[in-house]
């Protein structure tokens, strides 16, 4: 499957963004789904991870309740729904997709990533 993630930009603390990561290639409901982030100088983190069907979601400590994971299978496409955007919010952000049916939080198990797309958060 192709992974394609949009919908970055800059915005100011408090403000609110939604990602969009389309899939391609293969069928889409056959992969759980997640989102990764990296700040410059660290590495990969976890952020949100979503079932294949859309049951089941996951979101890390660090953005439990101000990000919001969501699939349509129907649009090939999955998101991110970031709200009450902080300054250590700024990253670039990727989309993956895995075949492993559990939580996924490691980015070892995605088989599949996009090109990421860049969040500024200005204080």
């Amino acid at each position: 499957v192709q992974l394609q993630a949009s919908g970055g930009g800059l915005v100011q603390a408090g403000d609110s963004l939604r990602l969009s990561c389309a899939g391609s290639g293969h069928t889409f409901s056959n992969y759980a789904l997640g989102w990764f982030r990296q700040a410059p100088g660290k590495e990969h983190e976890f952020v949100a991870f979503i079932s294949w069907s859309g049951a089941d979601t996951y979101t890390s400590d660090s953005v439990k309740d101000r990000f919001t994971i969501s699939r349509d299978n129907a649009k090939n496409t999955l998101y991110l729904q970031m709200n009450v955007l902080r300054p250590e919010d700024t990253a670039v952000y990727y989309c993956g997709a895995t075949t492993q049916r559990g939580l996924s939080r490691r980015p070892d198990l995605y088989e599949y990533w996009g090109q990421g797309t860049l969040v500024t958060v200005s204080s």
